[in-house]
């Protein structure tokens, strides 16, 4: 079987698709200008793009995994995605609080889906 690699790049690809699952990289916000809840909108709408390309979508999502630099916005990263996330196919998840790479950026999300 082969990887399948899309947005490939010198340091990193944003998705592979091996054996029907799909592996994104961790998405993080193009504007790093916005609050913590529109950077959490921008990476959710770049999940949905990817994995559209890669032939899945939110409802085939096998695991999440949230990276969030303050646990104080636990409350607003919960009520975008639940309303994001469709009823019942909400997927395994686990959310931790980590320092990101750069200070601007607020959340990072890398998710494993499934294709259709």
């Amino acid at each position: 079987m082969n990887i399948q690699r899309l947005h490939v790049g010198p340091r990193l690809s944003e998705v592979a698709i091996f054996n029907k699952t799909v592996y994104l990289a961790g998405q993080i916000a193009e504007d790093t200008g916005q609050d913590f809840a529109g950077q959490t909108r921008e990476v959710l709408g770049h999940v949905d793009r990817l994995l559209a390309e890669a032939g899945s979508d939110k409802t085939q999502i096998l695991m999440c995994q949230i990276y969030i630099t303050d646990t104080a916005n636990m409350k607003i990263m919960n009520e975008i995605w639940d309303a994001w996330v469709p009823a019942g196919n909400t997927p395994p998840r686990a959310t931790v609080q980590a320092q990101l790479v750069r200070p601007e950026l607020l959340i990072e999300i890398v998710v494993t889906a499934a294709q259709k």
